[in-house]
């Protein structure tokens, strides 16, 4: 199966169990670009179940749609695991979704490190709970060319909505 076949697939059942459920989802997006939000809102009915698509690509975006703490770029980077946390707060707190997820990475060619390869994706999901939010967070080092890393990260993005469920 190809990873577009895997992003259809996944989005499909994604959005009948979320309106099954009678539950939303929103999605902060820095290197899938909207991606998870496509993929989702190209299922008819959709709009029953998705809130809120957010891509904040840049720190300003980050730090001012999402409340993404200055502190929290500067002292660990865009692509951590605080920094999607926060983002993955901040999106659910917007939108009033019962669920969200966040992801930050580098897709390449370029600006990846030694620390940080290309490759390198921070997933959070965040699921509202009565009087908190429940955060899981991971860390994924994919092989491929930018088109690839993109397709696995909004793959692993929909599994772990679905995961939620």
């Amino acid at each position: 199966m190809s990873a577009s076949d895997a992003m259809d697939e996944l989005a499909r059942a994604l959005v009948r169990e979320l309106i099954e459920s009678g539950r939303s989802v929103a999605a902060a997006e820095s290197c899938t670009g909207g991606w998870i939000a496509k993929s989702i809102t190209d299922v008819p009915g959709a709009s029953l179940c998705f809130a809120y698509g957010i891509v904040s690509y840049s720190n300003g975006a980050k730090e001012s749609l999402l409340g993404v703490s200055p502190h929290t770029l500067e002292q660990f980077g865009a692509v951590s695991e605080p920094t999607v946390k926060e983002m993955a707060e901040g999106v659910i707190k917007l939108s009033g979704a019962d669920l969200a997820v966040a992801v930050s990475g580098i897709a390449g060619p370029d600006g990846g490190s030694v620390e940080k390869p290309v490759g390198t994706v921070w997933f959070a999901w965040a699921e509202r709970q009565k009087r908190s939010t429940r955060l899981q967070t991971k860390l994924h080092r994919f092989d491929g060319d930018r088109l690839a890393v993109r397709q696995k990260a909004v793959v692993v993005a929909l599994q772990g909505l679905r995961e939620l469920l």
